[in-house]
């Protein structure tokens, strides 16, 4: 994980109120919809989605750009592999 927020992203993804696996079930198939190199940023509320979400990008190939958490929320940019 290189750890750069994106400036931009080319599609957004609540999973907020969501409980596990939802949120990244949720992304998976939001991910499915773009293009290589594309970014999703996904915002969740449960706690597990740090720990999916970064498995995740290391077992699919797709990139984990950044991750932050505030107040309770947890954000992540996804770049889907070429």
């Amino acid at each position: 994980m290189n750890q750069q927020k994106p400036d931009t992203y080319d599609d957004y993804l609540d999973a907020k109120g969501l409980d596990c696996p939802l949120p990244l079930l949720k992304a998976k198939q939001a991910l499915n919809r773009l293009d290589g190199g594309q970014i999703l940023y996904v915002e969740a509320t449960d706690q597990g989605s740090v720990r999916d979400f970064d498995a995740f990008a290391r077992q699919s190939g797709n990139d984990l750009c950044y991750s932050e958490s505030l107040n309770n929320e947890f954000r992540f940019w996804l770049k889907k592999r070429a």
